[in-house]
């Protein structure tokens, strides 16, 4: 089970960090990443991370704002969101496949979002 956490209400060039944590079973061999849906939007992806962190992707909107990162034992992962936009709103879902699978969007388990919303 993936539990995703950390949403909330910031204005326009604020920063969040959301968490993704795993439990039930051991995600240590899994790539696991976020992808988000606005209103109105289809879910896109967002970054992924692979099982020993010495992968990291992100989609281009997010570079160079966006850090993943994830624990050793790889139980939690983290989704450093800095300079955020309007754009950014969305609900944001975390998830977990092989790698690189998931960059694809080619999801084996995804957990409930968590709600990002930007203010202008």
């Amino acid at each position: 089970q993936l539990q995703a956490s950390g949403g909330g209400l910031v204005q326009a060039g604020g920063s969040l960090r959301l968490s993704c944590a795993a439990s039930g079973r051991t995600f240590s061999s899994y790539a696991t990443g976020w992808f988000r849906e606005a209103p109105g939007k289809e879910r896109e992806f967002v970054s992924a991370i692979n099982w020993s962190g010495s992968n990291r992707f992100y989609a281009d909107s997010m570079k160079g704002r966006f850090t993943i990162s994830r624990t050793n034992a790889g139980t939690t992962v983290y989704l450093q969101m800095n300079g955020l936009k309007p754009e950014d709103t969305a609900v944001y879902y975390c998830a977990a496949a092989r790698w690189p699978s998931l960059v694809r969007g080619e999801v084996d388990y995804w957990g409930k979002g968590t709600l990002v919303t930007v203010s202008s």
